[in-house]
């Protein structure tokens, strides 16, 4: 198979993770016979300071024209600390969804045996801990019309059937390949977005009598996941919720650095960890490349190329299993394993295997 993949590396930390994440993907190529090219493009930060523009149409056309983009960071301080900042780096990223009509953000929270104890739940809450978030990604207050003044301001919360309908259509086909239970979280019972998103997926769930769907507000759902994450298969739900709802569940894994993700739709794909750029690390060689190299697995998995995800899968537990870690889930005693040597690590593991 021939594979030509966009690597939007970023910020931070992205171009060492990116690294990581190129270099499993070509060992995987190799070893399946598949034939792949890697076209390079500026996003956020890095794209400001060259172009003056986070998502510049040089990458877009990059994005446009590849079969997925491999993608790692946006963020830089000196744009978080400027709230006059007119143009800011995490403008490329809703940009790229936006353009590329990636409507749909896929978030595995899946919990490693080996790593229970870096989670901040009891063993017995967390264990098997086991679903899917599914966000929208290209509606409601993100996107929606805005005021912003000295006294006053406002976002929009606002969605049309068809953009409920569609992210739903993508959750029901998730929780139909897994345990057969859908989530729809929103609040109905008090904004007028959340009784569509209800009263669509209620008109829906007939059309999928195998799958068992229930309705959570929110505030309900977020307590959930903590008191009982094993609850859950699959969750759905509206983009800002979904943004909050993902980062709490990526908490119960015990690092951030572990979990990738996926955002499809209309154009080309993207996989990319789900952590941000932090740029505190930045050209230390302390990141964990483990979410970036997931997220290749995401990919390969994508194209139906199930053997090759597996493989890296199996390559990233035997790197847990044999401590190989960088130093934020390493155990007490374990050998200093930084970006590159894991990510080193996890290539040779594939080649051998």
């Amino acid at each position: 198979m021939k594979l030509n993949i966009a690597v939007l590396a970023g910020d931070g930390i992205g171009p060492e993770i990116s690294e990581q994440g190129v270099a499993v993907m070509t060992a995987v190529c190799q070893k399946f016979g598949h034939e792949v090219t890697y076209k390079h493009a500026l996003v956020g930060a890095a794209a400001i300071d060259a172009v003056g523009d986070p998502f510049p149409e040089e990458t877009y056309e990059a994005c446009k024209e590849a079969d997925a983009v491999l993608f790692s960071s946006v963020g830089d301080p000196k744009f978080d600390n400027n709230p006059n900042a007119k143009v800011r780096p995490e403008q490329g990223l809703l940009a790229m969804r936006k353009k590329l009509g990636l409507f749909a953000n896929i978030r595995p929270v899946q919990t490693f045996d080996c790593l229970i104890h870096k989670s901040p739940l009891k063993d017995e809450l967390v264990r098997g801990a086991d679903f899917v978030c599914i966000r929208e990604l290209t509606g409601g207050m993100y996107f929606g019309e805005k005021k912003e003044g000295d006294d006053y301001a406002y976002d929009t919360n606002a969605y049309s059937r068809h953009e409920v309908e569609r992210i739903l259509k993508v959750a029901y086909a998730y929780a139909g390949r897994r345990k057969k239970h859908l989530t729809v979280v929103d609040k109905a019972n008090v904004l007028a977005s959340s009784r569509l998103w209800r009263k669509v997926a209620q008109e829906m769930a007939p059309q999928y009598p195998d799958i068992t769907t229930d309705f959570m507000y929110v505030d309900n759902a977020s307590m959930r996941m903590i008191q009982e994450p094993t609850f859950f298969d699959v969750m759905v739900t509206e983009n800002t919720f979904g943004d909050i709802l993902t980062d709490e569940g990526s908490c119960i894994t015990g690092s951030m650095g572990l979990l990738p993700s996926a955002s499809t739709g209309e154009s080309t794909p993207v996989f990319e960890p789900i952590h941000g750029s932090w740029p505190q690390a930045k050209g230390l060689n302390i990141a964990n490349p483990l979410a970036q190299i997931l997220s290749v697995a995401m990919l390969f998995e994508y194209f139906n190329l199930t053997a090759e995800g597996k493989l890296i899968r199996d390559a990233v537990d035997a790197s847990l299993d044999n401590n190989v870690r960088t130093p934020e889930i390493q155990v007490e005693g374990g050998a200093k394993y930084g970006t590159k040597e894991v990510g080193a690590w996890i290539v040779d593991w594939i080649e051998k295997h």
